[in-house]
């Protein structure tokens, strides 16, 4: 980023994110000892709310940000600077970082710290969720679903996934959703909506290939039928989609009603059922420190 003087970074860890092998406290401490910056790091409490983390900002003036976690972590920072022209770093402490992977930062704790020092910032576009901020992906459906069920077991990764993916695949239950985007209604059967800013899940599912952070459109993806086969591809082989099972469309805005109550979450974060979903484009919301 080109800081130099006394710039001020504020670290929010998540000490309770998924990755649980790494002492990043002490590797930031290290990697700035000899650099002149002024750095605080506030550890989250159980809670993970916002407000500490406005209070925090509020008394520290910092002119970068930086989410020590997953996705979760990133978008309850996300919330707190988007508007007030700070910029966000991403130091990738979580059992998945979708949204990490998919900037290009490193999963190596130095080799991630000194992108904040030499990264660029970049300008990406957020969406607005109900009420909710989403910068990566939100869905309904089957993928939520395996959330809920990948939180509450011990496995993490691509195979934990995959394991809770398995469960999942023979309980989840078709919607029945109605769609309008882009000055159209439709009636869709699926077994999964997505709302996708990005394009691959942190567990390495690749959901949606034309996806990107700032082409002024998101995409919802309707996944009709979920089968072994498309997992494969989602997670491992990357091949083209069957379109009979998914259809993709790209829009600025999107109102959907499911005719049940459907699994919800936001970039990881599992968020209970709703039954209808409201989303806009903002563009150019949010600053992001990303590698040079």
């Amino acid at each position: 980023m080109d800081q130099s003087g006394n710039s001020k970074i504020l670290f929010i860890l998540n000490s309770g994110a998924g990755n649980k092998g790494i002492h990043w406290q002490a590797e930031i401490e290290t990697y700035f000892a000899a650099l002149s910056y002024i750095i605080e790091v506030l550890t989250l409490g159980k809670d993970c709310s916002v407000a500490p983390v406005n209070e925090k900002i509020n008394l520290f003036s910092p002119t970068l940000v930086v989410a020590v976690g997953g996705d979760g972590t990133v978008k309850l920072v996300a919330e707190c600077v988007f508007e007030k022209n700070i910029s966000l770093g991403i130091l990738p402490g979580g059992s998945a970082n979708g949204l990490a992977k998919e900037l290009g930062i490193p999963m190596e704790p130095q080799a991630a710290l000194q992108i904040l020092v030499t990264g660029n910032s970049k300008k990406i576009h957020l969406i607005r969720v109900n009420e909710h901020l989403c910068i990566h992906l939100s869905d309904i459906g089957f993928n939520a679903f395996v959330i809920k069920k990948f939180e509450a077991q011990s496995g993490r990764g691509m195979w934990g996934y995959l394991k809770a993916s398995i469960k999942v695949l023979f309980q989840n239950r078709m919607m029945d959703v109605d769609i309008q985007i882009n000055g159209t209604n439709k009636r869709v059967n699926a077994a999964m909506i997505v709302i996708a800013n990005g394009n691959s899940y942190g567990s390495g599912a690749l959901i949606n290939p034309i996806g990107k952070l700032d082409d002024y459109l998101f995409e919802v993806i309707a996944v009709k039928k979920i089968s072994l086969r498309e997992l494969f591809k989602m997670l491992v082989s990357h091949q083209p989609y069957d379109p009979k099972k998914i259809a993709t469309y790209q829009t600025e805005r999107l109102n959907m009603k499911s005719v049940k109550r459907a699994y919800f979450q936001v970039d990881g974060e599992y968020l209970g059922k709703i039954n209808e979903v409201k989303a806009v484009l903002l563009p150019n919301a949010l600053q992001i420190v990303v590698p040079g």
